[in-house]
């Protein structure tokens, strides 16, 4: 099968894609054709060698978390699903032909690969970063960075959940957070005075590492209402970095719930042929992202 892999840590340029023995699904586990394998930004951290507690590899080394497509083999104690069901989940090594996925949920009516793959872990780190940073029902919610895939599902979540929610986001992204529900605003220079002029907040997110862990402590007056998924020099401000996964099937059965009564959508901004995951991570790192990027098998 084709799978892409790195031999050492670096740029896009380091990702080749060769030909790799299958991998076969073992207990509590389902394997699938991959159809489609989400890009998420920690694919890219993780080439790139940063320190991720909840992904530790030794190399060579494959990428990929997230997948939709068909389950070809069901492993030992697995029930419930079936060779040729449509699924999406989490698993290792998704960025190739086959992959074994360890948590699953079978794909919603309607839903394409491409999306179905960017949703898994997307709703794990939305689901957890709100819990983390405590903010509650009738609260102010300021999210950094909203427009990407954890941003996108982070303010469907909130707005489901009754929390208001503020989202910064480039110009061209505005109408974008306001069709998710949020009170929208530019970052760049005098940011967080705009962010002030709209009323206090509770609570902050900082999913994009655009270095403003300080303006999110002081717009909110208190380090531990800060959560960051994105810059590894939070803890010196006193803010949580926020890096190891929470529960994907749970995230699984609140996507699926979500997409059913139509309170979630994640768009896919562009797809790759499996053999661009270069470019795919690569587009990935400039930002700028709404919603999702995926690649196609």
């Amino acid at each position: 099968m084709k799978k892409i892999v790195f031999a050492e840590f670096g740029g896009p340029e380091v990702l080749r894609l060769v030909d790799a023995e299958e991998p076969h699904a073992g207990p509590g586990q389902v394997r699938v054709a991959v159809r489609a394998a989400g890009v998420n930004p920690v694919d890219w951290r993780i080439r790139e060698g940063q320190v991720l507690k909840a992904h530790p590899l030794a190399l060579p080394a494959g990428l990929g978390l997230d997948a939709a497509g068909v389950v070809d083999e069901v492993g030992a104690g697995v029930s419930g699903v079936r060779v040729g069901d449509r699924v999406f989940g989490e698993g290792a090594c998704t960025y190739a032909e086959f992959a074994v996925l360890s948590a699953w949920a079978p794909m919603p009516d309607g839903l394409a690969f491409d999306e179905a793959a960017g949703y898994p872990s997307v709703v794990e780190t939305a689901l957890r970063v709100l819990r983390e940073v405590g903010v509650r029902p009738g609260q102010r919610l300021l999210v950094s960075g909203a427009s990407g895939g954890v941003g996108s599902a982070v303010l469907q979540i909130a707005r489901d959940r009754g929390i208001e929610v503020v989202g910064t986001a480039g110009p061209g992204n505005q109408d974008y957070l306001r069709g998710l529900g949020a009170t929208a605003t530019t970052y760049g220079d005098g940011w967080a005075e705009r962010v002030r002029r709209l009323g206090p907040v509770d609570a902050a997110l900082d999913l994009a590492g655009a270095g403003v862990v300080r303006e999110l402590v002081e717009l909110t007056g208190d380090p531990r209402r800060v959560v960051s998924i994105a810059d590894l020099g939070a803890p010196a401000h006193g803010v949580r970095f926020s890096d190891t996964a929470g529960s994907v099937q749970e995230a699984l059965a609140v996507a699926v719930d979500l997409i059913s009564r139509g309170g979630l959508r994640i768009p896919v901004e562009k797809t790759y042929p499996l053999a661009d995951a270069a470019a795919a991570h690569a587009d990935s790192r400039a930002g700028h992202t709404r919603g999702r990027r995926a690649l196609l098998v």
